[in-house]
């Protein structure tokens, strides 16, 4: 099960640019670049109220204006970490059930993976709904498990930020912490990673996949 965001793409341009558009609408103009990369990971609307204290209903209204913004074509404004197309490709070869899990909504992870020429490979994008504001990777990756009919023993969750690492430990599945995102070293360690990795090509033999 791989993350989106700071694990298969860079979309930090794509989503702290959108995060700016939607504050300018508040009145919020040059925020510093470390907090809009807070923004990479938990889920919007989270964000928003962790960070500049909205209520519900103005995050709501920035979530939206966020969403108009990277649907016109910001989304794209992605690149992928070395490694990975041939990470996924040669798991998919050798017979891996592969997913995708992320905060993102599936209108949007499911696009992105598609232009980037790896949704393919994706046996199923496992996301929240529109209106679920929830940053609970544990609930998607039990999803996943139900779903798919998966067993937790077999299951590796790959994620660069805390939510992806505690997700899978509460969960109950192993975990891959890729240093190379947008998390620290150390909350990937604090969170309980199985593994940790320093970029892409180091997965599968850290993981003992092939």
């Amino acid at each position: 099960m791989f993350d989106l965001d700071g694990t298969v793409t860079d979309s930090g341009r794509a989503i702290t640019g959108s995060v700016e558009c939607a504050l300018s609408r508040f009145g919020y103009y040059n925020q510093p670049i470390e907090k809009l990369r807070t923004f990479i990971g938990p889920s919007l609307f989270d964000s928003f109220t962790r960070e500049y204290g909205m209520n519900e209903e103005d995050a709501t209204r920035a979530v939206n204006y966020y969403r108009e913004d990277y649907d016109k074509g910001r989304m794209y404004d992605v690149d992928i970490y070395e490694g990975i197309p041939e990470l996924v490709k040669e798991l998919k070869n050798r017979g891996f059930r592969i997913f995708l899990v992320t905060s993102k909504p599936k209108h949007f992870s499911a696009r992105i993976a598609e232009h980037i020429g790896l949704l393919p490979y994706f046996e199923d994008v496992i996301t929240p709904t529109l209106t679920d504001h929830s940053s609970d990777k544990k609930l998607l990756i039990d999803r996943a498990v139900s779903e798919y009919g998966l067993k937790k023993e077999e299951c590796l969750m790959i994620g660069d930020t805390r939510f992806d690492i505690l997700g899978a430990r509460d969960a109950g599945v192993d975990s891959i912490g890729v240093t190379y995102g947008y998390g620290k070293k150390e909350e990937l360690v604090e969170a309980g990673a199985t593994y940790l990795v320093d970029s892409a090509k180091e997965i599968p033999k850290v993981a003992g996949l092939y």
